[in-house]
């Protein structure tokens, strides 16, 4: 059973998907009075504007984090520019909408960002699980 919890502020919800999470901390570091892993709840929305939540979700590198403005009524996903980043020691994050086929012809489509496996040890290839962490990839 997935977990999904939602967090508002009123103009803005950040949703988090618990098992997209990779822990890579990017959150917590760019945002840390709002993205704090060792409390309950670990989101506190209210520190921070509406902007820079958006900055920050827009930087999770699973898609564990995301977000929708309260007063669209459309809650479709953006179609964005694709951008490719490589996180040293981490993950290859894709950033846009993509069209992923898996070699079983599965097809889903990604939006936002996603992270892609660079160590080969991932339980969810081609996706990173934040697996390269516990084994120490250097890449």
């Amino acid at each position: 059973m997935s977990k999904i919890k939602e967090y508002t502020n009123g103009n803005v919800t950040i949703v988090w998907e618990a098992e997209k999470c990779i822990h890579s901390a990017i959150c917590a570091k760019g945002l840390p009075e709002v993205f704090q892993p060792r409390e309950r709840p670990w989101i506190k929305i209210d520190e921070a504007k509406t902007e820079a939540l958006i900055k920050q979700v827009k930087a999770c590198p699973s898609g564990a984090l995301s977000f929708y403005m309260n007063n669209e009524t459309d809650k479709s996903a953006e179609v964005l520019e694709t951008k490719v980043e490589v996180l040293e020691n981490g993950p290859l994050l894709v950033y846009g909408t993509l069209h992923v086929t898996h070699k079983d012809g599965r097809k889903e489509i990604k939006n936002k960002t996603t992270a892609f496996c660079r160590c080969g040890v991932s339980n969810n290839k081609p996706f990173c699980d934040g697996t390269h962490i516990k084994e120490q990839f250097v890449g």
